[in-house]
Formats: C-alpha cells, structure tokens, sequence
C-alpha cells in the first residue's frame, strides 16, 4: 500500500487486514523506500497517495513486474498514455485506474449512464471535504463521460441550455459536454449527485460515502481483479460481474 498513513489509505489497510483475504506486506508512505515492495515480494500495489506521487510510484511497480490498482485520482490522457507507454515494456502487467473504489459509487455512475439517453438534460453535483486536492471530483469527471458516451450513442441531443450571463463557473466545469458542480465542504466526505430532467420529471441518483471504511470492499475486488488483467484499464466496474 502506497499512502498507507493517510485517511483512505490507512482505512484501507484495516478493512483488507479485516477481510482475512489479503496479507498487506508493505506499507509505504512519503520518504519510505519503494524499495520496502520488491523486498516484501508484493503482487499488488495499492496507491492512493497524490497526483503528484503517483507516477513515480506507478513506473516503479510496472518496471518491477507488479500489478497495480490505483485510487489516487489527477489521471488526464496525458498520464493514461505514459501509463500505456510503461506498459509496452512489462505485457504481463495490469493497471487498474479506479475512480472510485466504492461499489455504490459504481452502481451510481451505471444507473446514471442508463438513465442518461432518456432525459433532455443532466448535471452532477459532487461534494467533498475541503482538504481534497483535485475538482472536479475523479469520480464525477467519469460520471460526465459515461453520461457522455451513452448519449452519443443513442442519438441524444444537447441539454438545453438558454444562459447567456454568467459569473465564470456559475454554470459549473464541463466535462464531455456535461455541468459538474463542485462542493468543498468541511463535515463531508463523498458525496454525488447526478439530476436528470425532461419535461414534467426529474430523477436524482445520488450516492453517499459516509465513512471510508466502505471503500475496502470495491478496493478488494480490484486487487482480485487485476491480476487477470494485462495493460491498463480504466474503472472498477470492469472487474465486477455487473
């Protein structure tokens, strides 16, 4: 485990020493030896440390033939492709990029891709306490794809959209297309909402993590997961039998 002193990491390592399923044989944090992995003869690594440790942490465990499973969120297409890159060198490795560990949280973002191509318009909402690094959210930010690709694919038109006068972020960040709106909020700890709406209705998706502790059991699935995966992939739900 790469953050393994941090909220979620350490709320990790509980919940997978817990489980009984997996044996945790190292954990890393800031100014610790990578080195600590190799020794310990891991097969998986879990990162969730920082957008600005991750790929040094990634490049270390690929060139060291370790799978990898990653819930730090800053991944644009820029990283994807050096990921990719490192990759090329190491076919027997997988790397599962995990928006979001929490298995309701995937369920979320597939209803709300279901849903999508029904409704005339969509907007998510997602809030988090103050110290999170990166906004919009990892997981909103895929939301708005899968959102995205389901309407493209069935042919949905452009939410309507009349504002012509606005404060800049009034309307929120676009992602693919779709309004994300972002809450730092101290209290919080991950929330979101997707709203849909047509004439006459609205539906409102909306998913809570109240406690870190939830994250473990999606974090489970993709260390079992990703062992049978080579190169990268992008989302947990690719290894769960949804």
């Amino acid at each position: 485990m790469c953050g393994a002193r941090g909220k979620l990491g350490s709320a990790l390592v509980a919940g997978f020493k817990a489980s009984g399923e997996l044996d945790v044989v190292a954990e890393i944090d800031f100014g610790d030896d990578l080195d600590a992995m190799v020794a310990a003869g891991a097969e998986v690594l879990v990162d969730v440390t920082s957008p600005e440790s991750v790929m040094a942490n990634l490049e270390f465990a690929i060139s060291h033939g370790i799978h990898a499973v990653v819930g730090t969120t800053g991944f644009d297409d820029a990283r994807l492709a050096q990921v990719r890159t490192w990759l090329e060198a190491a076919p027997e490795v997988g790397v599962l990029i995990c928006p979001n560990f929490s298995i309701g949280a995937i369920l979320m973002m597939q209803f709300a891709a279901k849903a999508a191509p029904y409704f005339e318009s969509v907007e998510i909402i997602e809030l988090h306490h103050p110290t999170k690094a990166d906004a919009p959210s990892g997981t909103s930010a895929r939301t708005a794809e899968l959102i995205a690709a389901a309407r493209r694919a069935a042919g949905t038109p452009a939410a309507p959209d009349a504002t012509s006068v606005a404060l800049d972020g009034a309307r929120g960040a676009r992602v693919d297309g779709v309004p994300v709106h972002s809450l730092r909020v101290r209290g919080l700890v991950a929330h979101q909402e997707v709203i849909l709406g047509s004439v006459g209705e609205t539906l409102t998706i909306r998913h809570d993590s109240m406690d870190r502790s939830g994250f473990a059991p999606g974090a489970i699935a993709g260390i079992k997961g990703v062992r049978t995966l080579r190169g990268l992939t992008v989302g947990l739900e690719n290894v769960l039998d949804l």
